[in-house]
Formats: structure tokens, sequence, C-alpha cells
């Protein structure tokens, strides 16, 4: 998710700064093979787009695309970087309110994807749109939140004292990350006029209040 990679993208220079030749050259084939499915679904649409062709513009083999990204909804998806994020909500400080500190990390981490450091915001407004226009990307999309909030249970159970696979730490954990799904969602579903971190807030001020009653719909 868009959220979850700025995160990871945040601190991928000091990170990678310790990786050895290896991994960095996989690091920049990764980067090369998304930066080329971003250029042809622009040009040509996410269906037209095939592995041959990702291949042939990223200057690999199909097998190598393979070898990174089991899927295509992959590529547009990616989010290998859990860890960073991991890191990130632990470096908060111990006495610090739970949802104070995810807040914390994730507005950072939208902040920093909308500067266009790292992807340009056609990118991050194309995997958005993808995400709600196509069946498959948005199915791919909630198997890699599922990951992702079970990284995160092991964190919040840490800091409530729970166990991370009681109830309410997960119901808890998969309201977080449904929840920047969907802001996600919505910023593409309205033609990405809002600013996609006041989305985020919103969504996060439901899970951590529940859902106020408002003027019923067509009122």
């Amino acid at each position: 998710m868009t959220t979850m990679a700025a995160i990871a993208h945040s601190s991928t220079s000091a990170a990678t700064a310790h990786l050895g030749l290896r991994e960095r050259k996989k690091i920049k084939t990764r980067a090369a093979i998304r930066r080329a499915t971003y250029r042809l679904i622009m040009e040509q649409g996410y269906d037209a787009t095939t592995i041959e062709q990702i291949a042939e513009a990223a200057e690999v083999s199909p097998s190598t695309v393979f070898r990174y990204f089991p899927t295509k909804e992959d590529i547009v998806l990616t989010d290998e970087y859990d860890p960073l994020m991991e890191a990130a909500l632990r470096a908060r400080p111990a006495d610090e309110p739970l949802t104070i500190s995810l807040r914390h990390v994730i507005r950072d981490a939208v902040e920093q994807a909308m500067s266009g450091e790292f992807e340009s915001p056609e990118e991050q407004r194309l995997r958005s749109r993808l995400m709600a226009e196509v069946p498959a990307v948005r199915s791919r999309a909630r198997e890699s939140m599922s990951v992702t909030g079970r990284m995160m249970c092991g964190i919040v159970a840490e800091r409530t004292g729970r166990a991370p696979d009681d109830l309410e730490v997960r119901a808890y954990c998969m309201g977080v990350v449904g929840a920047m799904m969907e802001a996600s969602i919505h910023w593409a579903e309205n033609d990405h006029r809002d600013n996609l971190a006041d989305l985020v807030e919103r969504t996060l001020d439901v899970v951590e209040h529940g859902l106020t009653p408002g003027k019923p719909a067509g009122s």
C-alpha cells in the first residue's frame, strides 16, 4: 500500500547503505521493473500490459520479473518494507499512547510519499486508481494488507500486554491498515482532489473513536 511503502522509502537510503552489492542490485532491478510497469500502464492501460512487455521495457527476462514479483498486481502493490515500518513504530517513545505513535508514523509516511521524492505524483495516483478500478489489484491489495496487519499485531501486542493473536489486537490492527487502504481508494474515486494525509486522519479517527451519527443519504 502507498502509505506502507512510503514509510519504507523514507528510510531506504540509510538501510541500503549497509547492504552488499548483490542486495543493492536486487533493489535496483525491482525499481526498474516497477518504473517500466508504471510507464506501460500509463501508455496502454493495465489489462493490455503484459509481463513480456514489462520485461522488455525493463531490459530483463520474463523469468526475472516473476522472480521478483509473482504476479503483475504485485509489481503495482509491492510493499517489501514492513520491517522498516516496524522499526519506525518501535522508535517512538515507549510511554507514548499507541494511537499517537501510529498517527505520527502514518502521517510522516503519507507526507513523505506526497513529496514526490521517491515516486512521481502520477505514479502515486496511478496506484490508487488501479486499486479502485481493477478488481485483481484490489484483491491482491487486501492480501498484502493482511501481511502488514499481522506485522503490526506484534507491536500492538507488546505495547498493550496482549497476545499477538488476541482477537481485539487483530481487529484493531486490521482496522488501521484497512482504514489506510480505504482512504487511498476514496482518494482515487474522487479524482485525487482531497489531501491524502487528511483522508487518512479521518479514517483513523473512525478507528479510534467510532462512527458518529450523520445526516441520512440524500437529505
